[in-house]
């Protein structure tokens, strides 16, 4: 068995070059996270617009990404490479499930249970609709890309 063919063989976890990709997208999605962050903190016991604004923005972006990629190109192989790097990557670090986590108990914590509930129910609400019509935005811009109308 040449070396190319084990190479193809072996499962994306173990290929240093998609490990890389991984690892680039993450740090340019935790980076851009970084600066919304800091561009709209969030006042003590109000709403955290960051957080809800990437996850709401990546999960549509995700939903696109993903059934775009799924529609235009099911048999490339280049296909799993840049839904690693930017789906796994940089989304994944763009977007935060643990800081939507923590900031959710912070408004418990700090006297604001109902502004929490609403943020937690708003943004898993959202964040369905967003993926939702990204994908459905996805696959039809791939389909209209390749010339087919469904």
């Amino acid at each position: 068995m040449s070396e190319a063919t084990t190479r193809a063989r072996r499962p994306a976890y173990l290929r240093p070059a998609l490990i890389g990709l991984v690892m680039l997208g993450g740090t340019v999605g935790t980076t851009l996270r970084a600066g919304v962050a800091q561009a709209f903190p969030t006042a003590s016991g109000g709403w955290p617009w960051a957080t809800f604004g990437v996850n709401i923005l990546g999960a549509f972006l995700l939903g696109a990404l993903s059934e775009g990629l799924a529609a235009l190109a099911p048999q490339d192989p280049r296909r799993r490479a840049l839904q690693l790097a930017l789906g796994t990557g940089l989304l994944g670090g763009f977007t935060t499930y643990s800081s939507f986590a923590v900031e959710t108990l912070t408004l418990i914590t700090h006297g604001s249970a109902y502004l929490a509930l609403g943020y937690a129910a708003l943004s898993v609400a959202t964040g369905f609709g967003a993926a939702f019509v990204g994908m459905s935005l996805g696959r039809r811009l791939a389909l209209r890309w390749r010339g087919e109308s469904r």
